[in-house]
């Protein structure tokens, strides 16, 4: 999804690791994909995202904000997940704001089975609170409570 209130840059690894996930795994990544670009242009501030890889995983990079990655893992074939830097407020936060409402996997990801429809709105907030992580982390319950 580009925008013209946002610039996306795409590293063409990342075109590329997406493709070569089975079409399933894919599909449920593109999706998530498209979660995290809108809510980027959701948030109004942010006129840069890179997309691009970090630890060969599909990242999301912004100003201000903590890298967010997605993927899923030949080991645990019948989930996916959205990753955010375990040592940040981020998960622990999503924790105390939403409970059992997620699977979490530690402080660093929300996790989705496959036959799960994602809450996208939920999902949204708590993107948005890593798209300007460096903006909130000083704010009680990273001003999303």
């Amino acid at each position: 999804m580009k925008n013209e209130k946002i610039k996306i840059t795409t590293d063409p690894k990342f075109e590329t690791k997406l493709k070569g996930y089975p079409k399933d795994i894919g599909n449920k990544l593109s999706n998530l994909r498209r979660i995290i670009e809108e809510a980027a242009v959701e948030l109004g501030t942010i006129s840069e995202l890179e997309e691009t890889l970090k630890w060969g995983e599909p990242s999301f990079l912004a100003k201000k904000g903590s890298t967010i990655r997605i993927d899923w893992k030949a080991k645990t074939p019948d989930q996916y997940a959205i990753y955010f830097k375990c040592t940040s407020k981020l998960v622990t936060t999503f924790k105390a704001v939403y409970g059992d409402f997620f699977r979490y996997e530690t402080t660093r990801a929300i996790l989705f089975r496959m036959d799960e429809k994602v809450p996208e709105k939920e999902l949204k907030v708590c993107i948005k609170a890593a798209l300007r992580y460096h903006l909130v982390k000083e704010k009680t319950l990273l001003g999303i409570g």
